[in-house]
């Protein structure tokens, strides 16, 4: 299968280095020093077990690509106006663009700037960071790709491409009902990145102390009710699932949004947060916990 991986960082350049180690034609779209790596020395990918090296085209230019069966789109969201439309080059009738990104309808971009009525919404569960350019170090045992078509079908496209990324061991779920999958992961991913940044501490720093715990759940109570008055079947113990595992996993506990904030690095808080806030709107449900979160981090939203 010929593969695009838009945004070769540190999800991108680990699903699209074992797809490539699997034997797919796969072009990694990087940038800088990172991009000027791959190029010369390949893309070195590190985990618990070892690690190994991966041979394979990488550019900065889409247009040089041409038409690809499967594109992966994992640039951070606030980069969508920028990275999407390059994508045309890479799209005919016959190609399914991934969305793994964070957020409930990052997917959305892409229809609103391609005019794809079928992009393919996605959750990666996945621990790794590009340690240096051209490494990728990724750690845990937890490496997972959930997807699905919006329409919850599991159509011909979508079986084959769960076979592809399973064989490339990665583990693989195509699901039909994708919007309850990315909103029960929206509602920990958002509580947890809003608030570390509004405190500037970690979970592991905030849930022993006497009333964070009320306020993590109380953040993502609000979440589960906004994603119900959108029509979600999350789980009826979704939050208390959540929280267990937030206490069980409280030293892993790291938002990359939080890591952006401390690094002053732009923010994917319109997908995160400032989502929860439209999203309530729609349905019309108070968010006053994601309101605060959203306008107290809006300053720092472009990065510093």
């Amino acid at each position: 299968m010929r593969i695009a991986v838009m945004g070769a960082g540190s999800i991108g350049g680990y699903f699209g280095g074992m797809l490539a180690q699997s034997g797919h034609d796969v072009t990694l779209i990087a940038r800088g020093k990172h991009l000027e790596t791959i190029r010369k020395d390949g893309l070195k990918i590190l985990n618990d077990d070892g690690h190994f090296l991966v041979k394979c085209d990488a550019t900065d230019d889409p247009t040089s690509i041409g038409v690809v069966d499967l594109v992966l789109l994992t640039v951070k969201t606030y980069q969508n106006d920028m990275a999407i439309p390059p994508l045309r080059s890479l799209i005919d009738s016959s190609t399914s663009i991934l969305c793994l990104q964070n957020g409930m309808d990052s997917y959305q971009s892409i229809t609103r700037l391609l005019q794809i009525q079928d992009p393919l919404p996605g959750a990666a569960y996945i621990e790794a960071s590009v340690q240096s350019p051209g490494i990728i170090r990724q750690s845990g045992t937890v490496v997972k790709i959930v997807f699905g078509e919006l329409n919850g079908t599991l159509s011909s496209r979508g079986t084959e491409i769960q076979k592809v990324l399973s064989d490339s061991g990665i583990d693989t779920q195509f699901t039909t009902d994708i919007l309850k999958t990315l909103w029960t992961k929206f509602l920990f991913i958002s509580t947890m990145a809003g608030i570390t940044c509004l405190t500037r501490k970690t979970l592991a720093q905030l849930v022993p102390k006497e009333d964070w715990p009320n306020i993590i759940i109380d953040c993502m109570k609000e979440i589960e009710a906004v994603g119900r008055g959108n029509n979600i079947n999350l789980e009826n113990d979704v939050v208390k699932t959540t929280m267990d595992y937030i206490t069980e996993s409280l030293e892993n506990m790291q938002a990359s949004m939080h890591t952006d904030l401390m690094a002053g690095r732009p923010l994917e808080l319109d997908a995160l947060n400032g989502a929860v806030v439209r999203a309530g709107k729609l349905a019309d449900i108070p968010t006053p916990i994601n309101s605060l979160i959203y306008a107290m981090l809006k300053p720092y939203e472009l990065g510093s």
